[in-house]
């Protein structure tokens, strides 16, 4: 759901208010971890520059052409590396690249991957930015 709502915030501009209010109404909503999904996009939407930046050093091309789902899954396993010291690494990768095969074009599990590896790889303690 995640993915999908920070796929909008890219397309339309939504605001982080519209998206929490229209996702809240959607029926899957009552069966995620509601707290989780409103905490990591809005600290994902505030950001956003800095999660591009972190791409954008570690991409084999430029950020004007990735597309928005493969943005979205990135900047949310960015998010959840910057945020989330409980959950490991290597979960965090492996639930992204299923999200990037799942919802993203063709082979943009293996860009993903790519990314997130090499991000690892530079961090240590998992200090991102």
């Amino acid at each position: 759901m995640l993915v999908k709502a920070l796929y909008q915030w890219q397309l339309a501009d939504s605001s982080e208010a519209d998206l929490l209010e229209q996702f809240a109404a959607t029926p899957e909503y009552s069966g995620i971890d509601q707290a989780y999904f409103q905490a990591l996009l809005r600290v994902t939407i505030a950001d956003a520059p800095a999660l591009e930046s972190i791409v954008a050093a570690r991409a084999d091309r430029d950020m004007a052409q990735l597309d928005a789902i493969g943005r979205a899954v990135l900047f949310i396993a960015l998010s959840e590396l910057r945020q989330r010291s409980d959950v490991p690494t290597k979960v965090i990768i492996n639930e992204a690249v299923e999200l990037a095969k799942r919802y993203g074009p063709a082979e943009s599990h293996r860009f993903v991957n790519a990314v997130l590896d090499k991000v690892a790889a530079a961090t240590l303690g998992r200090q991102l930015g």
